[in-house]
């Protein structure tokens, strides 16, 4: 059985404009074993971060059919905490700015709802010092308001804090790489590599293939108008680099597969 597995996922989401529901997924099927790396691709508006926000329970969205199976249980009927606390984690595309709340704080408090214990303050200090001195992230960050002022970059690094403290076992990296520049892809990519392992898995959200610069994906996907159109290996990722999406799902049409 797949560590989290999706079949014919349907969803829909209140569309103001039409002051209706708009499907946004329209049968999605995906596999993912323990300690796998997949990448998710696709143009902007095929549906991948609606997935990553309904695998983590987001109430905007509405799931009107399929089901997602996460080590055995019924994700779906699960709050989005309890997700959390079960070992998913979504580092979002654009991360939100919490007035008020300073990032020692937050961080503290969630690393013991994860854990599901307290931890002394001097032993969660030593050990913040030590990811925030391996991500670049000044100290001075820790008495600031959750990415208030922070730059794109900033707040990235500040995900990526959070996936070290938590330690899930399913990572979801939504479009993570956008609007970073190469030194800092290459450094957090390289923290992220560093956390994967020992059955954690990762999944991947991009449109860029530069994506491939810095993960080995063991499988690739193609989403295309809510659906997973086309999956292989680290070749259908180099094919879209040459090719684009539009030809690699042509030749998926035609026949043509890439080994896994």
């Amino acid at each position: 059985m797949a560590f989290l597995s999706i079949r014919d996922l349907t969803a829909t989401v209140y569309d103001t404009t039409s002051e209706k529901e708009k499907e946004i997924l329209k049968g999605v099927n995906l596999d993912i074993q323990g300690g796998t790396t997949h990448v998710l691709m696709g143009t902007n508006g095929s549906g991948k971060s609606t997935l990553a926000h309904i695998l983590m329970g987001h109430p905007s969205y509405k799931v009107t059919g399929g089901s997602i199976d996460f080590e055995g249980q019924d994700l779906l009927r699960m709050a989005p905490d309890d997700r959390a606390r079960n070992g998913l984690f979504l580092a979002f595309q654009y991360p939100p700015s919490i007035p008020g709340l300073p990032v020692a704080t937050f961080l503290k408090r969630a690393a013991e709802s994860s854990r599901g214990s307290e931890i002394s303050v001097r032993e969660f200090q030593r050990e913040l010092r030590g990811h925030m001195k391996e991500l670049q992230i000044p100290q001075s960050f820790l008495g600031r308001f959750i990415n208030e002022g922070f730059s794109g970059g900033e707040k990235k690094r500040m995900e990526v804090l959070q996936l070290n403290l938590l330690d899930p076992k399913l990572v979801i990296l939504d479009e993570t790489d956008s609007g970073l520049d190469i030194d800092a892809l290459k450094l957090l990519f390289k923290n992220i590599a560093a956390r994967i392992r020992g059955g954690r898995s990762l999944l991947v959200i991009s449109h860029y293939e530069r994506v491939f610069d810095y993960i080995n994906p063991d499988f690739v996907h193609i989403m295309k108008d809510g659906e997973i159109v086309r999956s292989g290996g680290p070749e259908l990722g180099r094919s879209i680099h040459s090719e684009g999406f539009e030809s690699a799902i042509a030749e998926a049409s035609a026949g043509v597969m890439y080994g896994k």
